[in-house]
C-alpha cells in the first residue's frame, strides 16, 4: 500500500492479522519455557563474607577512628578488583589444583560486591554445580586473607561466613530464570509479530475492497465482480443449462449439428 497510514490503520492491521502475532508468541514463548525447563543447565550461586580493615597503631587501638573507616570504605573498591587479579586467582590454582579451574576461568565466574558505606564484601560465584560453587568462593576467601597483607598494609581481614559446603535445604538454582525468560520471549515476539504485520500490509499492494479503490484510485465504485463458489456454481448449473435448450418450434443458433 502506497498510502500513508495513520494510527486507525495500525490498529486495523493488528487486528486483520492477529492470528499471525498469535501464532508467533506462542511458539516464541513455548521455545523458551523449553529451552529453559529441559535444555539450559541450571545455575547455582555461593558465597562468602568478607570484612577488611587497615592494620590500627597503637594511639587509637582502643578508639573509634572514624577517618580510618572511611578509609576504609574508600578501598573496598579497590580490593573488590585486587580479589579478581592474577595476584589471588594464580594463588587459587596453585594452591588448590582439585578444582582443575584456570585464573581466567575463575575470573568469569566470580562477582565481588559490597553494600554502600560499609566494609563487608560478598564474593559470589555462580556454577552448574553448588557444593563446587561453594568451594571456589571459600577457597578465594582463604587466599584473599592470607595474601592481601603483603598488598596492602592492612591485617585485620576476617572472613564472616564460609559459603556452606552441603547446605540445609537443597539450593535453588538462580538461572536459567524460566517466568524471566518467557517474559522477554513474549514481548520479543509481540515486537516481532506487530512487525511483521505492518510489514506484510505495506508491501501488499492488492486492491480488496470497495474502501482500498476509494483510497487509492479516488473513485466511485460502479460495479463489482463476485467470486462464485463451487457450491453456488452447483445450485445454478441446471438453470443455465436449462435456459440453453430450445422450445418448440425455434431453432438451437447456440448449437452447430452434422
Amino acid at each position: 500500500m502506497s498510502q500513508e497510514l495513520d494510527l486507525r490503520d495500525y490498529f486495523q492491521i493488528v487486528r486483520k492479522r492477529s492470528w499471525l502475532i498469535v501464532l508467533i508468541v506462542v511458539l516464541v514463548c513455548l521455545l523458551a519455557g523449553v529451552y529453559s525447563a529441559f535444555i539450559k543447565k541450571p545455575v547455582y550461586e555461593a558465597s562468602t563474607k568478607i570484612v577488611v580493615n587497615q592494620k590500627s597503631t597503637q594511639s587509637d587501638a582502643n578508639q573509634l577512628d572514624l577517618n580510618q573507616i572511611n578509609t576504609n570504605i574508600q578501598l573496598i573498591n579497590t580490593y573488590k578488583e585486587i580479589i579478581k587479579t592474577p595476584a589471588i586467582l594464580d594463588r587459587v590454582v596453585t594452591n588448590y589444583p582439585e578444582l582443575k579451574l584456570s585464573a581466567e576461568q575463575l575470573s568469569e565466574m566470580v562477582n565481588v560486591s559490597s553494600v554502600n558505606q560499609t566494609q563487608v564484601m560478598t564474593v559470589q560465584v555462580q556454577d552448574t554445580s553448588y557444593v563446587r560453587a561453594a568451594e571456589i568462593a571459600n577457597a578465594i576467601s582463604d587466599v584473599f586473607q592470607k595474601e592481601i597483607p603483603t598488598i596492602f598494609n592492612v591485617q585485620n581481614v576476617s572472613i564472616l561466613n564460609k559459603a556452606s559446603i552441603e547446605p540445609l535445604t537443597r539450593p535453588e538454582p538462580v538461572a536459567p530464570n524460566i517466568p524471566l525468560n518467557m517474559a522477554i520471549g513474549f514481548i520479543i515476539a509481540l515486537m516481532i509479530g506487530v512487525g511483521l504485520s505492518i510489514l506484510l500490509e505495506y508491501l501488499d499492494d492488492t486492491i480488496k475492497t470497495e474502501e482500498d479503490v476509494k483510497q487509492i484510485l479516488d473513485m466511485p465504485t460502479l460495479a463489482m465482480i463476485i467470486k462464485v463458489g463451487q457450491e453456488e456454481k452447483k445450485t445454478e448449473t441446471p438453470r443455465s443449462q436449462a435456459s440453453t435448450i430450445p422450445k418448440r418450434g425455434e431453432k438451437n443458433h447456440g448449437t452447430i449439428s452434422k
